[in-house]
């Protein structure tokens, strides 16, 4: 048997909020995603993310809680330039999001900004800082 990474999953409370957040950051949804209780978006190398409503985990799990508060999870999305992290970054905030971190160089050589998601997940961008010469 050989188990592999293949989808990773988020319940979440605003299905059409967490289509519309993620799509402007580049997951390609089906359409009419935003009004079903489940959906799912390939990623580059065929990884899978996939969110379903609270409801739809309360179908087949009637105990359900979700967990109170932010931070259930954290996607971390690489860009191509700092810059592209600032554009990003400026694009997100314009369209409404929440910040947890404003675009900043990281001591680890990356430039790194922290976006909420409609639940408070944290949405890392980053981008290598170029080398010294």
């Amino acid at each position: 048997m050989s188990a592999r990474f293949d989808a990773m999953g988020m319940v979440v409370s605003d299905m059409a909020a967490s289509v519309a957040f993620y799509r402007r950051l580049g997951f390609a949804f089906p359409d009419g995603a935003e009004t079903q209780g489940h959906t799912e978006a390939e990623l580059p190398g065929g990884l899978r993310f996939m969110m379903d409503t609270e409801e739809v985990i309360r179908s087949f799990h009637p105990e359900f809680e979700p967990p109170t508060g932010g931070g259930r999870t954290s996607l971390a999305l690489r860009c191509d330039s700092p810059a592209e992290v600032d554009a990003l970054f400026a694009e997100m905030v314009d369209a409404g999001s929440r910040v947890e971190l404003k675009p900043w160089d990281a001591v680890w050589g990356q430039r790194y900004a922290v976006l909420l998601d409609p639940d408070g997940n944290g949405v890392d961008l980053f981008a290598p800082l170029p080398a010294d010469e």
